[in-house]
């Protein structure tokens, strides 16, 4: 797949003023690097899938090895200064009419069905075919088994993932008397679960809706659901549709990275710990995805 002509922009403005065309094609993965962790990883693992554009958004300080410096799009942005996550991301919105995007963070990694043997071009043409303008994506949380070698909770070689515990619950519908609302859940599990008391209320979800196809007056809010009711919802009134997983070591390096969690916490794994083996069709036992009418 040809990759277009690559760029390095100085702040969001400038990106919005002169980089539309870097994204009139999709579909593009936006990566927001809160620190270096796997920054590079994460870059590769999304090229890989076959987005058309990967665009990181990092602070100057922040170093990419050679090969991606020459293939991804990168824009100076520091979520500790500059913005919030969703000003950038509805921004692009902005700038992407009706391309699919998809966004997440330094070590996170998307997985959806089949994805070691089909292009994320091929599984978003099939979801649109099925008139989906978003995909609800589960987040996995990945450790390390051992935090006396891998004090920040990060191993690709020796990641983990929960195999139980995950639950979901009605969406209350606050303009409707809290009655549930149609096609949306909240869904819970992982490490925000088993340390909750170590996680805000309203931190604690863990779904996301990761993949979408960007339109005019789209919003992106705080709680990563759309001012689009439809685009919040699991699946279309006919059937299952296709979800996905995004797997991430994100919460994990916040709880031992945080003073008042990482001395609570002397390891990550319990008895339904299991070896995370990288692949879709692990997930997909699990119940983590599915595959709706894709076969």
């Amino acid at each position: 797949m040809q990759v277009m002509c690559v760029k390095k922009f100085d702040s969001l403005t400038e990106f919005k003023s002169s980089g539309a065309e870097l994204v009139s094609k999709g579909p593009i993965a936006l990566v927001f690097a809160e620190d270096e962790t796997e920054l590079d990883t994460t870059l590769r693992h999304h090229q890989q899938l076959g987005f058309v554009q990967v665009v990181c958004f990092m602070p100057d300080g922040f170093s990419l090895p050679a090969d991606l410096l020459e293939t991804v799009v990168r824009v100076r942005y520091d979520m500790r200064v500059d913005a919030a996550l969703e000003t950038a991301v509805n921004t692009v919105i902005s700038m992407a009419d009706k391309q699919w995007m998809f966004y997440c963070y330094n070590a996170e990694y998307l997985f959806y069905p089949f994805c070691e043997t089909r292009t994320v071009v091929e599984m978003l043409a099939y979801h649109t075919e099925e008139r989906r303008d978003a995909m609800l994506s589960y987040v996995v949380d990945l450790y390390a088994d051992d935090l006396q070698s891998f004090p920040d909770a990060v191993s690709l070689d020796r990641a983990f993932i929960d195999k139980s515990g995950y639950y979901a619950l009605a969406r209350p519908d606050a303009a409707n008397h809290n009655h549930p609302k149609e096609r949306q859940l909240d869904f819970f599990g992982g490490l925000r679960w088993r340390f909750e008391e170590h996680v805000p209320m309203p931190r604690r979800k863990i779904d996301r809706v990761s993949l979408f196809r960007a339109k005019a007056g789209l919003k992106l809010r705080e709680d990563h659901t759309f001012n689009d009711e439809e685009y919040n919802t699991y699946a279309c009134p006919w059937h299952n549709n296709l979800t996905a997983s995004v797997a991430s070591f994100r919460t994990a390096k916040a709880l031992k990275r945080n003073p008042g969690s990482t001395f609570d916490i002397k390891t990550f794994t319990w008895h339904n710990s299991v070896p995370f083996e990288w692949h879709s069709r692990q997930l997909l036992d699990l119940g983590l995805m599915e595959t709706g009418q894709w076969f």
